[in-house]
């Protein structure tokens, strides 16, 4: 029990520290961009908010070096190396005087924030005993999205009062969870017999194991789905404070109730994902993880396009509307769920860590170009509904790809 408090406790405060960007962005690249010789224009804080956001999700793919460190010295002690390594840049950023500064400590701690849910994913599977082992993959996954919550929380009670290096100089809190895991929890038993039984697994022959049969086709299915579920994260995370605040706006709200009904709605769709995932173990002992996949998926390739290709024009209460659909993309982006549930029961103990950080990382770096497309796109068309509706299109891959995954629904945790 400890193991998986620990676990979701790294994630939830991951989830608040990968949130705070997006909700400090505009105030602190105000500040930021003039000290950099850039004027703070409309068009300059999008464009390079675009980019500190592509280059923290190039840090996130950057996160597959931890699985291979995991598979070798243990899961307990590199899970906590990765929440002081996100802690500390997060933190840091608080200190930054220049957008450039400001870049390369996001980068850092996307690096760190990445290796997180591999490491405390593979922990937990570890773990906890076969009869409830998918249950406490649904509860873990609920961290990220709590952590969602409380971010938007904070910045409605101490950003908003305090400023946005407040924000990131909270993002230094994680580092306290270290103490409790490097001397209140012991390795997996699974992991420390193999480790008895044979070698440790080098650092690349454990990465390169997850090219070789049976696990290669597996591992670029998996990789795929979970570079599709990132595409979500544009209609189902990144852009929801932005587009609330135009809608409200458009409504005729003041600039600081615009900004309170972001949070609002970055909560409830925070709250929806909760929902999400803790209904994701039922479904998918039901279902199967491949067509409990596959209802997330079609979640979002229906309401990503009506939110922001239909509703987000709407002439007539559009911000209700709007509000519905974020229910609904919030319960979709219960996908990730999926993920923790059923990476591990794919791959045996010596390569499972890095096969988690490595499905769960490498699309990142796909999600990095996303961020210039949308940006793009937003350039293109001068709004951002359009281009974000269109990254539903990736759903209708997935929903393809889906029946080619491999199906583990009944199966014991591989040795």
């Amino acid at each position: 029990m400890r193991s998986f408090w620990a676990a979701w406790g790294g994630w939830t405060l991951d989830g608040m520290d990968s949130f705070l960007y997006a909700l400090v962005l505009v105030p602190s690249l105000e500040q930021l961009l003039p000290r950099s010789g850039i004027a703070p224009s409309p068009g300059a804080i999008g464009y390079y908010g675009g980019l500190l956001f592509a280059l923290f999700l190039a840090g996130w793919g950057m996160a597959l070096v931890w699985g291979p460190v995991a598979d070798r010295f243990g899961r307990v002690r590199t899970l906590a190396l990765t929440i002081f390594w996100y802690s500390l840049f997060t933190f840091l950023g608080a200190l930054a005087h220049t957008v450039w500064e400001l870049g390369a400590y996001r980068f850092l701690a996307g690096v760190g924030i990445g290796g997180e849910w591999a490491i405390g994913g593979t922990l937990v599977a570890e773990h906890w005993p076969e009869s409830r082992r998918a249950e406490a993959a649904g509860w873990m996954h609920t961290g990220y999205y709590v952590g969602i919550f409380a971010a938007a929380l904070l910045n409605w009670g101490i950003g908003s009062r305090y400023g946005w290096r407040a924000m990131f100089a909270l993002g230094g809190v994680p580092a306290l969870l270290v103490g409790f895991l490097r001397y209140g929890i012991a390795e997996p038993d699974r992991w420390a017999a193999k480790r008895r039984r044979s070698a440790r697994p080098t650092l690349t022959g454990a990465m390169a194991a997850l090219f070789r049969a049976p696990y290669r086709r597996r591992t670029i299915l998996n990789a795929t789905y979970v570079t599709i579920s990132i595409c979500g994260l544009w209609a189902g995370s990144v852009y929801i404070p932005a587009a609330v605040t135009q809608l409200a706006v458009r409504a005729g709200a003041g600039a600081a109730h615009a900004a309170r009904l972001a949070s609002w709605g970055t909560m409830l769709l925070s709250a929806a994902t909760i929902v999400g995932c803790l209904a994701m173990p039922r479904l998918a002992e039901r279902w199967g993880r491949r067509w409990t996949l596959g209802v997330f998926f079609a979640l979002m390739l229906i309401f990503i396009p009506a939110a922001f290709g239909l509703v987000f024009y709407a002439n007539h209460a559009a911000l209700a509307w709007f509000f519905v659909c974020l229910i609904f993309l919030g319960l979709g982006g219960a996908s990730f769920a999926v993920y923790t549930l059923w990476l591990p029961e794919q791959y045996p103990t010596e390569c499972r860590a890095s096969a988690f950080s490595f499905t769960t990382s490498v699309g990142r770096f796909a999600g990095a170009g996303m961020t210039f497309l949308v940006g793009a796109g937003a350039a293109y068309f001068h709004t951002i509904g359009i281009p974000v509706a269109l990254t539903g299109v990736a759903f209708v891959a997935g929903l393809a790809l889906v029946p080619l995954g491999v199906e583990t629904r009944g199966q014991a945790l591989p040795d």
